[in-house]
């Protein structure tokens, strides 16, 4: 082999060497690669401060070489914030591909939140969960109180999520739902949290819309009228009673809540209502009715005067 081919030769197998040692220490996954573990990509981080978490996670390499494939991969500016599962390790190719399509790692849960949910309820929903503390999500809720602005739907969540992650999917769920009424919600006499105390009780006393829409008539109504609202429902959310459990004692209960003995609405939401609930609280129905009960089955019967309300109690609820 004469000088110049044998120079040519020395310099490709340096070449493929360095390529080698450059693949070697920037693609494959570290040795002290996080299996079944999870590394944090927090919302709004750049490409930069992504691939500075997965470096500190020991996910990958370098963190220079996950920002240059991002890029060429065309993911910069695609990355998916959440926690992401490592069952096994992987090269930083794939752990780009993954933030880019946002798989996890781990099959989302299919969570429903029923209407007129209480924080209790979220917290037996959530209970299970390894990484949710009752204690934490309490803690978040308390001050200022956020029931009734978690909003009730279905959700699909991680089962790693933690009571933080639940409160900010739930709250940003109802900002985004009431976000149609918000011209409503602005140009209505009652404040917001005033609407949604009102709501939380419209839900938790009836269930078909057209009857939500009479029953906030009436509640408003007494409201303006300096009477009581004698709303039942206050008492499952004070004692865990339901109308037919309730007794004379109770009804005398020494609370902000009790709509017997104050005038008013409650100072804060019984529950989590739902849409129609809300929509019901803004477009009430004037009407000749002042009171109103459920029988049994769940109807509700209306009545003008105390009179015909005590007809109905003897008629529909013994």
């Amino acid at each position: 082999m004469n000088f110049k081919y044998r120079n040519l030769f020395d310099f490709s197998i340096i070449l493929i060497l360095f390529i080698l040692f450059f693949y070697w220490i920037s693609f494959p996954a570290p040795k002290d690669f996080p299996v079944n573990g999870f590394v944090q990509i927090e919302d709004g981080l750049s490409v930069l401060q992504a691939g500075e978490a997965l470096k500190k996670g020991n996910v990958i390499r370098s963190c220079t070489i996950f920002v240059l494939l991002s890029k060429i991969m065309g993911i910069e500016k695609k990355i998916k914030s959440g926690e992401y599962f490592f069952e096994k390790p992987i090269s930083v190719v794939e752990v780009i591909k993954r933030l880019g399509d946002g798989n996890y790692g781990l099959r989302q849960k299919k969570i429903t939140i029923t209407e007129g949910a209480a924080l209790k309820d979220i917290v037996n929903i959530f209970k299970d969960f390894n990484n949710f503390k009752e204690e934490e999500f309490y803690l978040i809720t308390k001050d200022p109180s956020l029931e009734g602005y978690l909003f009730p739907d279905t959700y699909f969540v991680l089962p790693s999520i933690d009571a933080t992650g639940v409160v900010k999917i739930m709250k940003i769920n109802f900002e985004e739902k009431i976000n149609s009424l918000k011209e409503e919600i602005e140009k209505n006499n009652h404040n917001l949290n005033e609407i949604i105390t009102m709501a939380s009780l419209i839900e938790k006393e009836v269930s078909n819309f057209d009857d939500k829409k009479i029953v906030s008539g009436i509640l408003w109504k007494r409201i303006g009228k300096g009477m009581p609202l004698q709303v039942d429902a206050i008492f499952v959310y004070l004692l865990g009673k339901t109308s037919a459990e309730l007794t004379l004692d109770d009804l005398k209960i020494d609370s902000q809540y009790n709509t017997y003995t104050n005038k008013g609405l409650p100072p804060t939401p019984i529950c989590n209502p739902g849409l129609e609930s809300i929509e019901a609280t803004l477009r009430p129905i004037d009407s000749s009715y002042f009171y109103y009960l459920s029988d049994k089955e769940g109807n509700i019967h209306f009545a003008k005067n105390f009179e015909e309300h005590k007809v109905n109690k003897n008629k529909y609820l013994r």
